[in-house]
């Protein structure tokens, strides 16, 4: 992992629960609040957008639905 940091002590530094980073790792493409991933790029020291991974195009987006 960059930065010397293994899971326990990235968990440690971002304040994030040891499991859940964890099935971060287990799962990259597991859905993780937002809040979680500031988290961990502000521990990391990375912006956000280097952590983020978006797939599909903006016409992919699931419709607003309407109530």
């Amino acid at each position: 992992m960059q930065k010397g940091f293994n899971q326990s002590s990235l968990s440690r530094a971002a304040n994030v629960d040891f499991k859940t980073v964890k099935r971060i790792f287990q799962d990259p493409t597991r859905d993780v609040s937002l809040s979680t991933v500031v988290k961990i790029a502000w521990a990391l020291d990375v912006p956000l957008t280097d952590i983020l991974e978006i797939h599909g195009e903006p016409h992919d987006r699931p419709e607003d639905s309407e109530a």
